[in-house]
C-alpha cells in the first residue's frame, strides 16, 4: 500500500502556498466495462432478427399464406411449430436494447444522446417507408397499400397512437421503443447517469408499471408499458453486471425482469391447444425462448462470448436494423414471385427470401445508413463545445 505524502503547499501557518500547477483530482475506481465493441451483441441482434423473420415467413397466417398460395402449415409442416416461437425475438430485442440504450447513454450529455438515437433510426426507416409504399403501389402487387396521407403520417414514426394505418407492419415495436428512450432519457440521461440512478431508475419502472397493469388506466399503459418494461429493465441491469459482475442489484433487475417478462409473454402468446388455431406455442417452450434470450445477454455481459470477436459479426450487427424493416412486406413479394411465379420449392423460396433481404439490408446500410447517418448525427448535434481550458 503506497502512503499518501503531505501537500507541500500547505505552509506552517496553514496557508496554502502558490504553486505552478493544480494537483490533479483524485478518480475514484469504478468498474469498467472491460470491452468497448460486444461483437458477440450484434450476432445476437441478427439472430433475434432471423427468427422474426422465421415467425413472419412460416410460423404465422394472413397475408403470408396469399404469399405462399396456401397456408405455412402446409408449406413448412415440420418447421411451422418452431417456427411460431420466432416473434419472441422481439423480446429479446428489447432486453439487447436496454442493454445498448444504457451503454450508449451513460456519460453522454441529452442532445448527443437524441441524436445519436435519431441518426440511428431514421435514416434507413425512412427509406424503407418510401421504399415499400412504392412496391405496394406497383400494379402487379396484390397487396392494399395505405393511403398518401397515411404514409407520410408514417414518416413520423407516430402512426400508431395516432391510429394511422402502418406501412411496416413492425413498427409497433419501433414506438415501444421510443417510449423507452423518452422515459430513459428523462430519467437517466438528462440528469446524469450514475449507478444509483439507473437502479432507482429500474425499481421505480418496474413498481410503476405493475400498478399501471392493475389500475387499468389506458394512459399509463401507453407510458408504463407494463407487458415489455420487464425486458427493457432487465437489459438494463444487466448492463450493470457487465460494468461489475458482482453488483447484487444488477443480478436483482436482471432476475426479477425475468420472473415478469416470462410471465407476460406466457400470458399473451400461449392459449389451449386448439385444432382451429392456427399455431399452437406451450409455455414451456415460451418460457424457454425468454430465458435463453436473457441467459443469452447475461453470457455476453459477464464477457462469457468475448472469444466472438469476429469482424463479420459487426457486419451482422448493421445489417439487423434495416433487415428486420423491410423483410416482412418484401419479403412476401419476393416469395409470391419465386414460389408462385417461379414454382421454387418452399424451402428454397424461404432461404432465397432471407437471402435477398440481406442483400437488400447491406445496400441500405451501405448507401443510405453509412452516408446519412453521420450527417444527421452532425446536424443534431451541432457543432463541438470547447472545454473550460479552451
Amino acid at each position: 500500500m503506497i502512503d499518501t505524502p503531505a501537500d507541500p503547499r500547505v505552509t506552517s501557518t496553514g496557508t496554502v502556498a502558490p504553486a505552478s500547477a493544480p494537483p490533479l483530482p483524485a478518480v475514484p475506481q469504478q468498474a469498467r466495462p472491460r470491452q468497448s465493441r460486444l461483437r458477440a451483441l450484434d450476432g445476437l441482434r441478427l439472430l433475434a432478427a432471423l427468427m422474426v423473420a422465421a415467425y413472419h415467413y412460416g410460423g404465422r397466417g394472413g397475408e403470408v399464406g396469399q404469399a405462399w398460395g396456401s397456408s405455412p402449415k402446409e408449406q413448412f409442416p415440420t418447421l411451422h411449430p418452431y417456427f411460431a416461437y420466432g416473434c419472441l425475438g422481439v423480446q429479446i430485442f428489447f432486453v439487447i436494447s436496454g442493454f445498448v440504450i444504457c451503454m450508449s447513454g451513460w456519460g453522454r450529455p441529452l442532445r448527443s444522446f437524441f441524436a445519436s438515437r435519431a441518426a440511428r433510426l431514421l435514416p434507413a426507416y425512412w427509406v424503407a417507408i418510401v421504399l415499400v409504399t412504392a412496391v405496394f403501389a406497383l400494379p402487379v402487387v396484390t397487396y392494399r397499400a395505405v393511403s398518401p396521407s397515411d404514409a407520410l403520417v408514417n414518416l413520423t414514426m407516430l402512426q400508431m397512437p395516432l391510429g394511422v394505418d402502418r406501412v411496416l407492419g413492425v413498427c409497433w415495436t419501433l414506438w415501444a421503443e421510443l417510449r423507452f428512450y423518452a422515459l430513459f432519457a428523462l430519467c437517466i440521461v438528462l440528469p446524469g447517469a450514475n449507478r444509483h440512478r439507473v437502479i432507482l431508475f429500474c425499481a421505480g419502472w418496474t413498481l410503476a408499471a405493475a400498478v399501471a397493469q392493475s389500475a387499468h388506466e389506458p394512459l399509463l399503459d401507453v407510458v408504463l408499458m407494463p407487458e415489455y418494461a420487464p425486458f427493457f429493465i432487465g437489459g438494463v441491469g444487466l448492463y450493470l453486471v457487465h460494468r461489475d459482475r458482482r453488483d447484487p442489484y444488477g443480478w436483482g433487475i436482471a432476475v426479477v425482469s425475468w420472473l415478469i417478462g416470462q410471465h407476460y409473454a406466457v400470458q399473451r402468446l400461449w392459449h389451449p391447444h386448439s385444432v382451429d388455431a392456427f399455431s399452437y406455442r406451450s409455455s414451456f417452450g415460451i418460457m424457454l425462448v425468454i430465458t435463453l434470450g436473457f441467459l443469452a445477454v447475461a453470457a455476453i455481459a459477464l464477457g462469457w462470448l468475448s472469444r466472438a470477436d469476429w469482424g463479420w459479426l459487426t457486419v451482422a450487427g448493421a445489417l439487423t436494423y434495416p433487415f428486420y424493416l423491410v423483410h416482412e412486406h418484401l419479403g412476401w413479394v419476393v416469395i409470391g414471385a419465386l414460389h408462385r411465379g417461379l414454382h421454387v420449392p418452399s424451402y428454397a423460396t424461404f432461404l432465397l427470401t432471407v437471402g435477398a433481404m440481406l442483400v437488400l439490408a447491406w445496400l441500405l446500410n451501405r448507401l443510405v445508413e453509412e452516408r446519412l447517418t453521420p450527417r444527421l448525427r452532425r446536424a443534431l448535434a451541432g457543432p463541438p463545445r470547447l472545454n473550460r481550458t479552451g
